[in-house]
């Protein structure tokens, strides 16, 4: 049928050598499509638009736009993979935003492990002011970006700490925060796990402050309840209630910004100053990437939310090798550059379990590839026991924030490198499990002398285009 479409588009609208061009070109925006029939779907559909529309002017638009398609189809397969049209904007204006990812267990049933979190982002343009308000949330944050200052009012105090690049912190459900982006320059970005504690995977916020936008909760009482509440005058309540409409994210000026943050650098703090990850020495680094991890024993109060966090900064064309987690699901957020994810899933769709069911009884178990490419905001799910590798681009770093649930007790497990776990197998156990003699398992095992980070795979890989 391709064949056949390429003779048509020669005979009839190009040139044989631009009949060429177009195959090669479609062959290279559909190569990196995971599943064969896929792939062939790619070209035939990128080839017949070339069919029916002859302008080359619009040529890579549409092309672009045809494989896009194909991707997402390729994705259905792909539950752990969200990309950035899965987050919803809560707050949007030309000062910043805060987008919410969708439900996990929306997605797929497969997530229903971790349906009760969710994941923010937080945008601030420099010298903006975030609104005081309230979540029915617990939250643990990461600033990923620029640095700030933050105010928690609870129990009868107020609290300010400086935050930076690197910090974490835990905020519990109901205390009132708001915070600054103190720089005149760089945006202030903080990534957020989020735990809601009223619904499972369900949360809304709470302003008091405000007026028309954010509209605040004082006025959906009564004008009676009102009156007594304040012991003020009607007309003066709705004066003080209704005169805020410029959103949730406002500029303010540099000398309201500079009195904001003496509240934190002049105050002795309090007990929830943050914990900068970056600020400790990595568990794992070599040439090609560093691992930064935070858990209880560095921030207690990572213990509420029974949540660990950690860093990999892979280099460019560089990989993190192979592993897994004991007991932690990871949600793995891309702050940074680009590349790609793999993964040994034993169940991804009705269709795949029942035909793994089938194979199993005649051969073991069976597992799929999941595999997606990944950019900045990319969000990649990796259920506990699940192998996983991650491959930065041949161009830039790949920066991974991973969030990890249950993390009590849990272990990671290398499967390659001078720390694969399986060399802590006995000789005669290496052969019986993989019926070769030791010596020349040994010679694999071992091939690889580095440890987390290695080279990237040779050539282009499967997204390298």
């Amino acid at each position: 049928m391709a064949s056949l479409l390429l003779i048509v588009l020669s005979l009839t609208y190009l040139t044989p050598s631009l009949a060429s061009d177009i195959e090669t070109r479609c062959s290279k925006i559909c190569h990196s499509l995971q599943e064969d029939h896929i792939k062939e779907q790619c070209k035939t559909t990128c080839l017949s638009w070339y069919y029916n529309n002859n302008n080359n002017n619009h040529h890579q638009e549409a092309s672009e736009k045809d494989v896009n398609k194909e991707k997402k189809g390729e994705e259905k397969h792909n539950p752990y993979y969200f990309g950035e049209e899965r987050y919803e904007h809560w707050t949007r204006t030309q000062h910043g935003h805060f987008k919410v990812l969708e439900r996990f267990s929306k997605r797929s049933k497969l997530l229903a492990g971790i349906e009760n979190y969710r994941l923010a982002i937080l945008k601030a343009e420099p010298y903006t002011f975030i609104m005081p308000s309230h979540w029915d949330v617990d939250e643990v944050f990461y600033v990923t970006r620029g640095q700030g200052t933050i105010t928690l009012l609870w129990e009868g105090n107020r609290e300010s700490y400086d935050i930076k690049e690197g910090d974490i912190m835990t905020i519990p459900s109901g205390v009132i925060v708001y915070l600054i982006n103190k720089d005149s320059n760089e945006k202030l970005r903080i990534a957020m796990l989020l735990q809601p504690v009223s619904l499972p995977g369900r949360f809304e916020e709470f302003f008091g402050v405000g007026g028309k936008n954010p509209e605040t909760f004082y006025t959906t009482f009564s004008n009676e309840v009102l009156q007594a509440a304040f012991n003020t005058p009607l007309d003066r309540l709705k004066r003080l209630f209704g005169k805020q409409e410029k959103g949730v994210i406002i500029r303010a000026s540099e000398e309201q910004i500079t009195a904001l943050s003496k509240s934190s650098t002049e105050g002795e703090g309090g007990p929830r100053t943050p914990f900068n990850v970056l600020s400790k020495q990595p568990s794992h680094a070599n040439n090609y990437g560093q691992l930064y991890e935070a858990n209880v024993n560095d921030y207690q109060f990572l213990r509420e939310l029974d949540v660990d966090i950690s860093i990999a900064n892979i280099s460019q064309g560089s990989m993190m090798a192979p592993n897994y987690n004991s007991r932690s699901t990871k949600i793995a957020l891309v702050v940074q550059g680009s590349g790609y994810f793999e993964m040994a899933c034993p169940h991804i769709s009705k269709e795949l379990e029942e035909s793994k069911e089938r194979n199993y009884k005649e051969h073991g178990q069976s597992y799929h590839l999941v595999r997606s490419q990944v950019r900045r905001g990319s969000v990649f799910v990796i259920p506990a026991s699940h192998p996983v590798a991650a491959v930065a681009s041949k161009n830039e770093n790949l920066l991974v924030l991973c969030f990890g649930t249950r993390a009590e007790n849990n272990d990671k497990f290398f499967l390659a490198g001078k720390n694969n776990v399986l060399n802590q197998m006995e000789r005669e156990a290496k052969e019986l499990a993989f019926d070769w003699p030791a010596e020349e398992v040994d010679e694999v095992f071992n091939a690889q002398p580095e440890s987390v980070f290695f080279p990237a795979p040779e050539g282009r890989g499967p997204f390298m285009a």
